[in-house]
């Protein structure tokens, strides 16, 4: 069977940077763009040798780049230190009194106000070596991992950047993970120590951190300390010997740690990313490769300048809040914000309140989020003067066009570049992105690949396919953020990422490039449709339908078909004001046929209050495939957000 995905979505609306956002871009015109990718590719030892010389080293590195499929080394030979450059250098260029952290806290008091901190480099400086020296004094040391289980406070960046000073490779679990997903990750890992909070504060609600804390130590066995940050002021248990608050291990410490010099390729992070089946593979990201790319990618994809005040709404407790909020941003000696909760509470309106209030300039966010604010209504956006917003960005999934342009027109006023970000986990950094004052945009695709990117699609024997044929998205050459390796499992490791083309790291997505070379996904290849021997990607059928004015989500999974083989079931979720009936079923199909083909039009569409999604607000299709097919859903369903959402949509659909 061919692993060609054929396409069928046209879009020819192009949006060129506007001129007044070139004109002061550190990159300001394609010229410039091909240029600076060419000799990235021609000359890549070059190309990262010069980024690289924007850092602290305590030892220079011999040779820039060696590798031999599916293992690099970058900067071989050199030593530096992640929380130095993060902190130290951008302090030693006088910027210690700048902000680096602004942190907006859910809660808001009588008035409506919420608290909000500023923190700068200097006391943030101070904060993650009191955390550092504070580490030490419980006997974690240069390799040992440490488990960081936290809100989104300043305090979660700081233990990070605490860990990184000493050499203690971090492993954050994302504060909303059950007690079996923290214990399943302390237990590969071997982590002995773990950080966390009282509780955090969630649509208004306390979560218990600690109590969850508690029932997975029970299940790891060789857990030996756990420091509990204090945020909510809710009662917790505390084990004698075992548990230290904050205030009593950290406070008293002295607020200078020496940054202990790091081997390039000594273990900076694991980070946990959940497969189809199977336990969660600890993904492997080293020391200087992983902070160049992410600072490169920051400064360049978000064209980041001094006076910028950048929000990323994603939480630590993913890559995007590794890469864009605790480790990019402050390598550029940004003005990052950080919100601690839900983007609904108390209202609808509180993202687009934070952006007029803190007059964020710069803001990266999610697909479904857009989504989901397309079906609260454009009127809670209307409130808020959002004219501070130059430039926007999306990340986690392809953006359908239909969000794409709502972005552009009603938060973007029409005037800021978006920049629809490619990457993985696996990735470090953005690999498939405009960069804002240069490339040309159009709804839908991640455009071009970022500067030392070799990205193509091909056949499973590597062979280029033509343009506007789908195929798998691969990467021909090492880039500094790659990932080096699953933690424990290096077979693993070869079989998921090195495997199924020779030479190249495969993505696991199918896409396709346009006649102008542009990149667009078409979704994971495991998420493929075969329906009468024809392979179609769900992104563009999802993107069809959520065309359509009354739909604000869609997913589409395969379903058994006797005659077809696989015939397409899409799931729905409707915007306020619009009522699921068969006429609207049928409206909605003939949307697809028109837009796409008859082959791709659904043989069944389910309507539902929600989908099923991960915390991180990714849809799990494998879930709603089971759905689909009439089985009890199945696997791993520790980060499902609501379990009652896929309990509802066992209830059934139209026909």
């Amino acid at each position: 069977m061919s692993d060609n995905i054929q396409s069928f979505e046209q879009e020819s609306r192009v949006f060129d940077p506007p001129a007044a956002f070139s004109s002061s871009a550190h990159i300001k015109s394609m010229d410039e763009y091909r240029a600076l990718w060419q000799r990235s590719i021609d000359d890549p030892d070059g190309f990262w040798g010069e980024v690289a010389q924007t850092f602290d080293w305590m030892k220079p590195y011999d040779k820039v780049c060696e590798f031999e499929a599916p293992d690099a080394r970058w900067f071989v030979g050199g030593q530096t230190n992640m929380a130095h450059n993060c902190l130290d250098r951008i302090i030693a260029e006088g910027k210690g009194d700048k902000t680096a952290l602004l942190w907006e806290s859910e809660p808001v008091d009588d008035a409506g106000k919420p608290e909000v901190r500023a923190i700068t480099y200097g006391e943030l400086k101070s904060m993650t070596c009191r955390i550092a020296n504070g580490l030490k004094a419980l006997g974690v040391g240069k390799g040992d991992v440490v488990t960081i289980y936290m809100p989104m406070i300043p305090e979660a960046v700081a233990a990070m950047l605490a860990c990184t000073r000493i050499g203690a490779p971090h492993s954050v679990v994302f504060a909303g993970f059950s007690a079996g997903a923290i214990a399943d990750r302390m237990n590969d890992a071997g982590s002995k120590v773990i950080l966390t909070s009282d509780g955090s504060y969630r649509r208004g609600k306390v979560l218990p951190l600690k109590t969850t804390v508690d029932e997975a130590l029970a299940n790891v066995p060789h857990a030996e300390k756990c420091v509990v940050f204090k945020r909510c002021g809710n009662d917790v248990p505390m084990t004698d010997g075992r548990d230290y608050w904050d205030s009593e291990l950290f406070n008293a410490q002295p607020d200078d740690c020496a940054a202990e010099p790091m081997d390039s390729e000594d273990l900076l992070f694991v980070l946990y990313t959940s497969g189809s089946t199977g336990k969660p593979k600890g993904i492997m990201h080293t020391t200087a490769g992983y902070m160049t790319y992410a600072y490169l990618t920051t400064k360049y994809t978000f064209d980041i300048h001094e006076d910028d005040v950048y929000w990323c709404t994603a939480d630590v407790g993913w890559i995007t809040g590794h890469s864009y909020i605790a480790y990019g941003p402050l390598l550029n000696g940004s003005t990052c914000l950080m919100y601690e909760g839900a983007p609904n509470y108390p209202e609808w309106n509180r993202f687009w309140d934070i952006v007029e209030r803190h007059k964020v300039t710069v803001f990266y966010t999610a697909p479904t989020a857009i989504r989901a604010f397309m079906k609260a209504g454009v009127e809670h956006v209307e409130k808020h003067d959002l004219s501070s917003l130059r430039m926007l960005g999306t990340v986690g999934e392809p953006i359908n066009p239909e969000a794409w342009m709502w972005y552009h027109e009603h938060i973007g006023g029409g005037k800021c570049p978006i920049a629809d970000t490619w990457w993985q986990t696996e990735t470090g950094g953005h690999m498939v992105t405009p960069v804002p004052g240069a490339t040309p945009t159009k709804p839908g695709t991640a455009t071009l690949p970022f500067f030392g990117i070799d990205a193509a699609i091909v056949d499973r024997q590597g062979n280029e396919v033509p343009p506007n044929e789908g195929g798998l998205l691969v990467i021909r050459k090492p880039w500094p953020s790659m990932l080096r390796g699953v933690l424990g499992d290096r077979d693993r490791f070869v079989k998921t990422y090195w495997s199924d083309v020779p030479g190249m790291y495969f993505s696991g997505d199918g896409a396709r490039r346009d006649d102008d070379g542009y990149f667009w996904i078409m979704g994971r290849m495991d998420d493929v449709l075969n329906v009468s021997g024809h392979r179609l990607g769900t992104a563009e059928i999802e993107s069809a339908l959520v065309a359509h004015e009354a739909v604000a989500e869609s997913a589409v999974v395969g379903m058994p078909h006797d005659v077809k083989g696989e015939a397409v079931c899409a799931f729905v979720t409707l915007k306020t004001g619009f009522t699921a009936d068969d006429e609207l079923t049928k409206v909605l199909k003939k949307q697809v046929q028109t837009e796409i083909g008859a082959i791709a039009r659904p043989d069944e569409i389910r309507y539902a209050e929600a989908l099923p999604k991960t915390r991180s607000g990714k849809i799990m299709r494998r879930l709603l495939r089971q759905v689909a097919a009439g089985k009890e859903v199945t696997g791993d369903v520790t980060t499902l957000e609501d379990f009652n959402v896929v309990q509802k949509l066992q209830g059934g659909g139209d026909g």
